[in-house]
């Protein structure tokens, strides 16, 4: 899925756009982190659910939100969260400026995938509440995550985006959902046995070098992909995009140390969209450039 299908959201002028996911390749949801400054914004009918985190806030302004029958008030303090439903119109009126907003849409194709899993209705993703200002410990921590890859890239930034929408999802349909009932699921509490464990592995250590999808692995397993993804990391202690990035992280070491390779071919077979974000990227992880670690290995 292409983050195209998602389109161009009209902001106001007052509204700056400081990172967005156009052009990642990310499937499942797209992602903008914005400034905001005072505005009133055109009624808008969001195609996907979205859900908007409060990265830097501002406890004095005040968010006006008319919509689905509702007038929602809240203020934006840091850590508080906004949701909408998929297909109901809303306005909305900012009367201070937030320095720091997380915005996501979420396709309603993930509710889809989640269908077996939680046994929802059709219509889940047009059934999320409209919420203001709440605050909610999980979709936090996966939101910061999800600014956190969109701040530097890392190899397997689109399976754990894929990842963090599902887990996005489960969260909204069993805390905030109208139609979903008691949707609920048993909590894992094995991970993948060590057979089906081994066949993912050996499938990673394979394709290392290729695009991995959650969606792969799952099917290796034989689980959903929600259902993968809890097990993978009960076994492994971290997430599938996780470790993905480890090993690649591992394959490029090796590549500098011998010497033979461009950093642009390095970086490509890391699966990175560009030499530069794999340079922050091992920056971040190993306190040093690319060139100075091959520099330094070649010694």
């Amino acid at each position: 899925m292409d983050t195209q299908i998602f389109g161009a959201r009209r902001y106001p002028r007052t509204s700056t756009m400081l990172a967005s996911s156009a052009g990642l390749g990310w499937s499942s949801l797209s992602a903008e982190l914005r400034s905001h400054g005072i505005c009133e914004a055109a009624p808008i009918v969001p195609q996907h659910v979205e859900l908007i985190l409060v990265v830097a806030g501002n406890p004095d302004g005040l968010v006006r939100r008319i919509g689905a029958g509702l007038h929602q008030e809240a203020a934006p303090r840091t850590g508080a969260i906004w949701l909408s439903p998929a297909g109901f119109s809303k306005t909305c009126a900012i009367a201070a400026p937030i320095p720091q907003t997380l915005h996501l849409q979420l396709a309603t194709e993930v509710f889809g995938r989640l269908t077996d899993d939680f046994r929802l209705p059709i219509e889940a993703a047009r059934s999320i509440r409209n919420e203001a200002g709440i605050t909610d410990n999980v979709i936090d921590h996966v939101g910061r995550s999800i600014l956190a890859e969109l701040t530097i890239e890392t190899s397997a930034s689109r399976l754990y985006v894929e990842t963090s929408a599902l887990m996005l999802a489960a969260r909204l349909v069993q805390k905030y959902c109208e139609s979903c009932g008691n949707a609920s699921i048993e909590p894992s509490k094995l991970g993948l046995d060590q057979v089906r464990l081994r066949r993912v592995l050996d499938f990673i250590g394979d394709n290392i070098f290729e695009e991995i999808t959650l969606e792969n692995l799952a099917a290796i397993a034989g689980y959903s992909a929600f259902h993968f993804a809890r097990k993978f990391a009960l076994a492994m202690g971290i997430s599938p995009g996780r470790y993905i990035s480890q090993r690649r992280l591992e394959n490029a070491m090796t590549e500098l140390t011998a010497g033979s390779l461009p950093l642009a071919e390095i970086a490509l077979n890391a699966q990175f969209s560009s030499q530069a974000t794999f340079t922050r990227a091992f920056h971040r992880v190993t306190g040093t450039t690319p060139k100075e670690y091959r520099r330094r290995r070649r010694g």
